[in-house]
């Protein structure tokens, strides 16, 4: 059967969920990542029209054109991505946020907002493309690029680099995860667990820059990455529509998060006997693989029981982008009584 006569549960193919033609450069990780983007959202019936999707500036940042075409997109300034994705969901917290950003466009100048975004724990899915490079601007360090790296145009690197998942965790994130964008299965899996998640997921990835950060021996390049992974666990994500089955999983130990929307992540411990609800052990773990460089992947950290931003506000279920103005303007008569009030 032809690709486009494969239907999801909502009747929608997969070629439904594609974008523009991707401009950036052939073998580029961000276009894999796009790529699991739109086949977690097909796989899980998820119409494109009820999601938005955010990004500031970079290679990062086009990616949102190579996906969901029909899903409402905003470019916006660099690093502003956050307070962007942050209106559009008070407009309507019925819609599924995704923002796409970069390793420049949120641990450099969009730092500070990253940061009290997940502090707030917004709905939303918040991807890093992380190349360590700023790729548009043909190559200079990024603030993710690691200690030591030497490149042809800009010598050698002399700071320690910001780590993204890290700074998530530390910042109170209730779901960060790392994956690499060599290993598409992994990344799916936790974007499928990321969209069905309450509160902010971070995914950094480490996506290689094919043009400028291309040394075989640096952390953020396919080479690399394929030798030093170290998984922490197996991960398969379970829809509630669909019975828990295990067989695949007899071998090891198991464990499972249940999710806000009754789906559950089910983890397979490899090497580590690793609880990602335990967030000093996430921490140990985090510091542990940045002595020893190791590219550690999976599901760091999630804590489905935290409040998300909307549970502090006291929200109408209208969506506000289509309640009248004349609810959400007082009156002459309310807007006078509220002046004599204060006479």
């Amino acid at each position: 059967m032809a690709e486009q006569d494969n239907t999801n549960a909502i009747g929608l193919t997969r070629a439904d969920y594609k974008g523009e033609r991707s401009t950036l450069c052939p073998g580029c990780g961000h276009n894999t990542i796009s790529a699991q983007i739109l086949y977690a959202c097909y796989e899980m019936d998820i119409h494109p029209s009820n999601i938005v999707k955010f990004s500031g500036i970079g290679c990062s940042s086009k990616s949102p054109t190579y996906f969901l075409s029909q899903s409402f997109g905003f470019n916006g300034l660099h690093g502003r991505m956050p307070s962007l994705a942050l209106g559009a969901a008070f407009a309507d917290t019925s819609m599924k946020v995704l923002g796409v950003s970069g390793d420049g466009d949120t641990a450099s100048i969009g730092l500070g907002q990253f940061k009290h975004l997940i502090r707030r724990n917004l709905p939303m899915v918040y991807i890093v493309e992380n190349n360590g490079v700023y790729g548009l601007t043909k190559g200079q360090f990024s603030a993710t690029a690691e200690k030591g790296l030497e490149l042809k145009y800009q010598g050698v690197n002399p700071f320690l680099p910001i780590d993204i998942a890290k700074e998530a965790l530390i910042g109170n994130a209730s779901f960060v995860a790392r994956s690499f964008a060599g290993d598409p299965q992994q990344v799916r899996s936790l974007l499928k667990a990321a969209l069905s998640h309450r509160g902010t997921s971070v995914l950094d990835i480490i996506s290689p820059c094919v043009s400028f950060n291309n040394r075989e021996d640096t952390l953020h390049s396919y080479q690399w990455g394929r030798q030093h992974e170290a998984p922490l666990h197996d991960i398969a994500f379970v829809p509630t529509r669909k019975s828990i089955i295990l067989d695949e999983f007899k071998e090891g130990e198991t464990k499972e998060v249940t999710l806000h929307d009754g789906s559950v992540v089910v983890l397979k411990k490899l090497e580590k006997d690793y609880d990602p609800t335990d967030k000093y052990q996430a921490l140990q773990m985090l510091e542990e693989a940045e002595r020893n460089r190791w590219l550690i992947t999976g599901l760091i950290y999630v804590d489905p029981g935290q409040p998300a931003l909307y549970d502090y506000m006291n929200l109408v279920e209208e969506p506000l982008n289509r309640v009248p103005a004349e609810k959400l303007r007082p009156s002459a008569e309310a807007l006078q009584k509220i002046n004599q009030s204060m006479g």
